[in-house]
């Protein structure tokens, strides 16, 4: 299907695209911010968007590279999901980024999708959001007036909505470094390699003295928007996991008994994937599998 007519514009920095995205008028249409267009250009052509202005960033060298700032990763918004996956940085202190950017589609999607696209874009069936919900990531805006630093837990409001106002570009991600002690697992079901997430499970485990002391876990489909599963995380608190193996035979397994509150508080989607219940059902064993993968 061919998209429909939209005005082309390519800034040349950053002030340049946010004074254009400024002062767009919204009454002649919506105004897009085009990244790596990987989940944008395909909503284009089926005329799911059909925006009257198409703001291109990608000259935007200043939104790109991932650095190291101390207490926190630095990923800028027009860094691709590949060189995500190949940096040190990244690997060494953000590796639950790492594990769920790998799923992402293919090579030839991670080669030109972009990190910070993926959170804009804010699709409940992308493995990014529910990754920076958990990690309690801090996303950068820019604009006119400044920017902002807005909290995963309020930057996604909706289905493929944001806190990013008119006039404001997400320029880049800070990703706290949690330090020792910590084990990360991404778990995704889904129908084939490139496909979205039926459900995904980002899990990240502090264990203190054999014991759970802090669990955080952030849901992928499961709503309009990402889900942090709060009754899961408060439920494995304290727990002491099992040996390998233990409750295999119908014994009890407490990490599994804790992970079967993860559809707490969720409102799944009815699509041609999935019923809601079967999301539910697949929310808590996915939960038990990254829960027990980033224990080991």
């Amino acid at each position: 299907m061919i998209p429909a007519p939209f005005d082309y514009v390519r800034p040349s920095s950053l002030d340049e695209a946010c004074r254009i995205l400024g002062a767009a008028d919204p009454a002649e249409g919506d105004v897009k911010a085009l990244a790596g267009g990987q989940s944008l250009l395909p909503l284009l052509r089926l005329r799911l968007s059909y925006p009257s202005v198409l703001v291109d960033l990608g000259r935007l060298e200043e939104l790109r590279g991932v650095q190291d700032r101390g207490d926190h990763v630095f990923i800028g918004a027009l860094t691709t999901h590949d060189e995500v996956l190949r940096s040190p940085v990244v690997r060494e202190h953000a590796p639950l980024v790492a594990l769920a950017t790998a799923t992402v589609a293919d090579p030839a999607v991670r080669h030109r999708g972009t990190f910070g696209g993926s959170l804009a874009h804010a699709d409940p069936a992308g493995d990014l959001p529910a990754v920076a919900l958990a990690l309690d990531c801090v996303l950068v805006t820019a604009s006119g007036a400044g920017g902002r630093e807005i909290p995963a837990a309020g930057f996604f409001t909706g289905y493929l909505e944001t806190a990013l106002e008119p006039g404001e570009v997400l320029a880049g991600v800070r990703v706290p470094k949690l330090g020792d002690g910590w084990g990360f697992h991404y778990e995704k079901f889904h129908r084939t390699a490139q496909a979205w997430a039926v459900v995904g499970v980002a899990a990240a485990v502090r264990l203190e003295a054999g014991t759970i002391a802090q669990a955080r876990i952030g849901l992928t489909n499961m709503g309009p928007a990402p889900v942090r599963a709060r009754t899961v995380e408060t439920a494995l608190r304290g727990v002491t996991p099992p040996a390998a193996g233990a409750g295999a035979d119908g014994g009890r397994d407490p990490v599994r008994d804790a992970c079967a509150w993860a559809d707490e508080g969720t409102a799944p989607p009815a699509d041609l994937h999935a019923k809601p219940d079967y999301r539910r059902h697949l929310a808590r064993v996915l939960t038990h599998r990254a829960v027990r993968a980033a224990l080991s």
